[in-house]
């Protein structure tokens, strides 16, 4: 028998069959060991890859064995000191040792969990599957498309700014040369015979013979001098299509309460659910904006340092902030030409006689120009009037509005996933 051993090495790639089916295999103990990775890291550092742990019981191989009770004989090789109908005596004391405490044994064995590393996309692959933006498929293709000219190749005709010249002259010298090649072939014979009765015997008949062929000559040569230089078959222009193309550029609104009941912990938390909103949309489009407006009694745009850790504080009054957010939209980014996204932060503190005013802010000058708008309130109190008139928001506009609790930092990616959770085909 022969026995051929492959000692090729490896491509960079090494084991990639492999190591794909292992991540679909035990996709659902990567997956949860992913999010529980997401609580532990800081946002910043969540699209970088690292290192999963999963519990070795979690990957064990399935296998048949014997159940407790009932009678079994087993043959054990190499056995020297018992025969069949002799007994064990138990092992005396337990198995292994603590976990630092007590004193070492010589029984017992188990398994470390396996820990492997993973790369920077199979990381967000598993953060953000059976995630999507709501309603940006059809809005994209409705409103935000458009068209984008490319070249493709040469046409006959077209206007004057567009006459490609060089294809052109190259075009009448290929038509020159295919409609008087047989006769410039046959210049070329002409001028041999002449020049060879030219140096032969001068008499009558070759005289007449040579200038029978130079009249010959000059009338194919006139032929060939008539032929236009260049005609309107020749001319070649660059052909201009409009492709229409799906835009790539979003703008994303962060919008945040910093009025006194806003603690550093709640705008923490806020500043990860942000975080977390833009990486993925970084992962949906080539060019993204960020506005950051920050408000109390008053609302105004800021840079995202002011945004996150000015200690400006005072009352609330959330419509001047979907106020500002209005006008920005109006202002700077068209819906014709951006896919608009706000998420909105908030303790759900707002003065009385503003919540009604903000549903109102929200129905018309707002929510009909952007993709989705998210709101999390964070708080572990009852909900409060702002909520309320946020919920009828919710029922006139239930495609692009999206509200959710935060009660701490552990529920920002539960959060996250329910308001861009995938919908049902044709649910939208």
């Amino acid at each position: 028998m022969s026995y051929i051993i492959d000692r090729r090495l490896n491509a960079k790639k090494k084991s990639t069959v492999n190591r794909q089916r292992f991540l679909r295999r035990y996709r659902k103990h990567i997956k949860r060991a992913v999010e529980e990775a997401v609580n532990q890291r800081s946002i910043r550092d969540i699209d970088q890859g690292g290192q999963v742990t999963i519990p070795s019981r979690d990957i064990s191989e399935p296998v048949f064995h014997h159940g407790d009770g009932g009678q079994r004989k087993r043959v054990y090789p190499g056995n020297k000191e018992f025969v069949e109908g002799d007994e064990f005596r138990r092992p005396q004391g337990g198995g292994g040792g603590g976990a630092g405490k007590g004193k070492a044994s010589n029984q017992g064995d188990g398994m470390d969990d396996f820990t492997f590393s993973i790369n920077q996309d199979e990381f967000l692959d598993f953060l953000f599957e059976g995630l999507e933006l709501p309603y940006m498929v059809k809005k994209k293709l409705r409103d935000a498309t458009q068209f984008e000219t490319r070249r493709a190749g040469f046409t006959n005709s077209g206007s004057p700014e567009k006459l490609h010249i060089v294809r052109s002259l190259r075009a009448a010298h290929a038509r020159r040369i295919a409609l008087s090649g047989s006769d410039r072939k046959l210049i070329r014979e002409l001028k041999k015979e002449l020049w060879a009765l030219e140096e032969a015997t001068t008499d009558l008949e070759t005289k007449a013979r040579a200038d029978a062929l130079r009249a010959e000559i000059e009338a194919l040569e006139k032929k060939v001098r008539r032929m236009p230089f260049i005609d309107d078959f020749d001319l070649k222009f660059n052909n201009l299509v409009r492709i229409p193309v799906p835009s790539s550029k979003a703008v994303m609104f962060c919008v945040m309460d910093v009025s006194g009941s806003m603690t550093q912990a709640i705008k923490d938390m806020a500043k990860r659910f942000f975080l977390l909103l833009y990486l993925f949309l970084t992962r949906n489009y080539k060019q993204i904006e960020v506005v950051f407006i920050r408000h109390h009694t008053h609302a105004k745009e800021v840079d995202e340092e002011e945004f996150f850790y000015s200690r400006e504080t005072g009352g609330t009054i959330v419509s001047s902030a979907l106020t500002l957010t209005g006008d920005v939209i109006r202002d700077r980014y068209p819906a014709g030409d951006w896919n608009i996204y706000v998420a909105q932060a908030s303790d759900g503190d707002n003065w009385d006689g503003d919540s009604d005013a903000c549903r109102q802010i929200l129905i018309n000058r707002v929510l009909p120009h952007v993709q989705y708008f998210a709101y999390v309130e964070i708080t572990t109190g009852p909900h409060q009037n702002l909520w309320l008139e946020y919920e009828r928001v919710r029922e006139a506009f239930p495609e692009t509005f999206a509200m959710h609790q935060i009660e701490d930092a552990s529920d920002i990616y539960p959060v996250f996933r329910k308001l861009f959770a995938r919908k049902m085909e044709g649910a939208a």
